[in-house]
Parts: structure tokens; C-alpha cells; sequence
């Protein structure tokens, strides 16, 4: 059995006895069903993670031993932010599970014309708050030590417009360069835009432009929003990054 990996959100600054938060107690207690002395991996964000034996263990409350912290990491070369336009139903959660399992360090959920998406303020929180819990999840999963931020739902204007050092990046049918074939980086920071279904609208395209957004094609065939966004972080992580 492969020894679980929970993420601890607070800071594991010494080695001994540490009580877990109430989604991994559950998690462990409840879901996996977990007994004092067996093993699990917590990690913390900071990129060390920690071996651990579980001390004690209740229906809402668990407690474990740390007994070793260890540098590990498996980040990616490539500093990649995620620009995805809000997409709907499950679709959205997926494309945040798998871009964090193929490496983006950064995803910002935007507004766009064409955004099928429409909730007020209080339902985007906690869609926030549960997009950043499928975040831990994938780390957890795949092995990361350090937790992709989810940041706060902004418009697509505004993204664009933040000062940036990065390669911004996209997609377009028409473009000159294909991601295979792009310039070599003067950095190692990528900014990629996914826009909605329904694609982005001229003016939006236009915009992007102001900005020094550049064209980029992935191939001949027209892909939905979520496997777009997938298959050009995986063109980037080859290209660039960790991945082949």
C-alpha cells in the first residue's frame, strides 16, 4: 500500500508530536481508516516534506509523530501561471486537479465576455476555497511538496494588464509559432491564457495585443476550453519544463 501524503497547512518548524486539522483527521480517520503506528508523509507548502507515525487517532481527531524532515522536490524548471477563463460545471475542477499535477505553479480564474459562468460574489468564494482544496489534493496525489496558489477570480483585462516579466502566451489557430517551435526563453516564467468556450472575442484578442500577448497554435483540430488548457501546459513542460 503506498503510504499516504497529507498536506498540514501549518508550518512543521521541529520533528515530534503534531495534531492534524479537521479535513486530514477526517481523511484518515474516517476515509482510509488509519491506526496508531502506521505511517503517512505530511508536507507543508515549504517544499520539505515530513515522515510521520500515527500516535493516536479518533473520529475527529488525530495526532502523529514527525520523525524526520526531508528536502524533496519535484517542481518543474518552468514558473508557469495559469490564466483560465471560468468554465462550466465540473470542467473547471478538472482543468485545476490535472494543470497542477502537470506542474502550473499559479492559476487565476478570469472573467471573459463569453464566460458562461455567472455567480455572485459569495458562490465564487467558495467555489475559490474549493478549487484551492482540489489544488492540495493534486499535490497530494502526484507528489508536490509546494502548493499551487488559486488566486482570487479577476476579468480577463485585468490579468492582462498586470506587470509581468513573463512570456505571455495565446492560443490561436492563425499563429505564427507552434509552442514547439517558440524562441528559447529569456525567462523561465510563462504566463498561459485559456479563454472560454466560446473563445475570446476580437476586442478580447485585440486587448491582448496591447499587452504584448503572443500567438500560439497547438495544432490543426479545435480543442474544448479544459483539454486546451492541459494539452498546452504539457507542450510547455516539454518544451520547456521536466516532462518527455
Amino acid at each position: 500500500m503506498r503510504i499516504p501524503r497529507i498536506y498540514h497547512p501549518e508550518t512543521i518548524d521541529q520533528l515530534g508530536e503534531v495534531s492534524l486539522g479537521d479535513d486530514a483527521a477526517g481523511h484518515i480517520g474516517r476515509v482510509l481508516r488509519m491506526q496508531p503506528g502506521q505511517e503517512l508523509v505530511l508536507f507543508d507548502g515549504s517544499g520539505a516534506e515530513f515522515p510521520a507515525i500515527i500516535t493516536e487517532t479518533t473520529k475527529k481527531h488525530v495526532r502523529v509523530k514527525v520523525t524526520e524532515r526531508i528536502e524533496s522536490s519535484c517542481e518543474s524548471p518552468l514558473d508557469l501561471h495559469l490564466g483560465q477563463v471560468v468554465s462550466r460545471g465540473d470542467k473547471m475542477e478538472f482543468t485545476i486537479q490535472k494543470s497542477v499535477e502537470l506542474g502550473v505553479n499559479v492559476i487565476t480564474p478570469l472573467i471573459s465576455e463569453r464566460c458562461g459562468v455567472k455567480l455572485d460574489a459569495k458562490r465564487f468564494e467558495k467555489k475559490l476555497q474549493q478549487w484551492q482544496k482540489i489544488a492540495i489534493g493534486a499535490c497530494e496525489q502526484s507528489g508536490r511538496n509546494c502548493v499551487p496558489e488559486i488566486r482570487p477570480i479577476m476579468s480577463l483585462e485585468q490579468w492582462c494588464a498586470e506587470n509581468s516579466e513573463a512570456l505571455k502566451l495565446n492560443l490561436h489557430p492563425r499563429a505564427q509559432y507552434s509552442i514547439n517551435t517558440l524562441p528559447a526563453l529569456k525567462t523561465n516564467k510563462v504566463r498561459l491564457l485559456i479563454g472560454p468556450e466560446g473563445g475570446l472575442s476580437a476586442q478580447e484578442i485585440a486587448m491582448t495585443h496591447q499587452y504584448q500577448f503572443e500567438e500560439t497554435l497547438l495544432g490543426p483540430r479545435v480543442l474544448r476550453t479544459e483539454t486546451a488548457a492541459l494539452t498546452a501546459i504539457t507542450a510547455l513542460q516539454v518544451r520547456f519544463g521536466d516532462l518527455g
